[in-house]
C-alpha cells in the first residue's frame, strides 16, 4: 500500500502480543511521517520489535493531548501523514486521541481506520455472554459511592456489560457488582488478554470475586470484566400477594433485605422485588413525587 499524504491513521497495535501486529499496520507505522503515541517508550519497543526507527515518534497522551492538537493538525493540512497510536489495542477505546481526530475531520483532514487488536472485542470474543447486543461502560468511578451509583443505574441493562478495570480496583469492583447486581449474576473476568500470564475465568460475581481474592497474582495485570445483562421479568402489577408480602416488610426493614425476604416467601424476582422496594422507600420518605 502507499500512504496518503495529509492523511491521519488510526492504528490498533497489539495488546501484548507483538505477533499480533497488521502487516498494513507495520507498514503504516514504518512509512508516516510521525507517529503519534501515548507513551513514546512502548510505542518506541514496538517499532523496534519492526525494525523500524523510533525518530519519527512524538508523545500523545491525555496530559498534552490538548496543546499537541493544533501542531498535528497544522503539519496534516501542510501535507505529512501522522499514525496514532496507544500502548496497545485500538485508539480512542479508553485512550487518548480523541482531540486529535476530531480537529482533524473538522479541518477537513482525512481519517482512515487501520483496524486490529481491541481488548473490549477480544474479551467479548471468549466471554460465551450474548455479544448481538452490548453496553461498553469503559471505566467506573474509582470512588466506592460513584461507582455503586452507576451500577445501580445499570442493574436493569439487558444487554451484555463490559468494564474496564485497573489491578488496584478490581477487587472492589467485583465486590460492588456483586451486591448491586446480585451474587449468582454470571460474569467473565478477562485478564492480561494475550500476553504471557493470561487468565480468563467465569461464574457468579460472588463466586469471582472469591477467585480473585485467594492469589494475589490474579489481581495483577489489566483487566477486563464482562457481566450478563439482568433477563429476570419485571414483576408484574397484578401480583397482589407479593405487593403486600413486600410492603409489610419494607415498612420495617432495610430495603436490601426486605427484598430478598419478598424473594424467599413469594419465589419472585429478587432484583424486581429491590426496585420496588426502592420506589416504596422514596415513598415513605416523601421522596418519589
Amino acid at each position: 500500500m502507499s500512504i496518503e499524504a495529509g492523511v491521519l491513521y488510526v492504528v490498533a497495535t497489539p495488546l501484548g502480543n507483538l505477533g499480533d501486529v497488521s502487516p498494513r499496520a507495520a507498514e503504516v507505522l514504518g512509512s508516516v511521517d510521525v507517529v503519534a503515541a501515548e507513551d513514546t517508550r512502548v510505542s518506541g519497543h514496538l517499532l523496534s520489535h519492526l525494525g523500524l526507527s523510533a525518530g519519527q515518534l512524538l508523545s500523545l497522551h491525555e496530559h498534552n493531548e490538548e496543546a499537541r492538537v493544533p501542531t498535528l493538525v497544522r503539519r496534516l493540512l501542510d501535507g505529512a501523514s501522522v499514525a496514532l497510536v496507544s500502548d496497545a489495542g485500538t485508539p480512542l477505546i479508553s485512550d487518548p486521541g480523541f482531540r486529535l481526530v476530531a480537529a482533524a475531520r473538522e479541518a477537513g483532514v482525512r481519517v482512515s481506520p487501520v483496524p486490529g487488536p481491541s481488548a473490549l472485542i477480544a474479551a467479548l470474543s471468549v466471554a460465551g455472554l450474548p455479544t448481538d447486543r452490548f453496553v461498553f461502560e469503559g471505566f467506573l468511578p474509582a470512588r466506592a459511592a460513584a461507582r455503586r451509583s452507576r451500577l445501580q443505574v445499570l442493574v436493569d441493562e439487558r444487554r451484555t456489560l463490559v468494564f474496564y478495570e485497573s489491578s488496584h480496583r478490581v477487587e472492589a469492583c467485583l465486590d460492588d457488582m456483586a451486591e448491586v447486581f446480585g451474587k449468582e449474576r454470571r460474569a467473565v473476568i478477562a485478564r492480561e488478554l494475550t500476553k504471557r500470564f493470561e487468565q480468563i475465568a467465569d461464574g457468579g460475581l460472588a463466586e469471582l470475586g472469591v477467585w480473585l481474592a485467594a492469589d494475589a497474582n490474579r489481581r495483577r495485570g489489566e483487566f477486563v470484566l464482562v457481566v450478563a445483562g439482568d433477563d429476570q421479568p419485571v414483576v408484574a402489577a397484578d401480583t397482589t400477594s407479593t405487593d403486600k408480602v413486600l410492603g409489610v416488610l419494607a415498612e420495617v426493614l432495610p430495603t436490601r433485605q426486605a427484598a430478598d425476604l419478598a424473594a424467599r416467601i413469594t419465589g419472585a424476582p429478587r432484583q424486581a422485588l429491590y426496585r420496588e422496594a426502592q420506589r416504596l422507600k422514596n415513598l415513605q420518605t416523601g421522596e418519589d413525587k
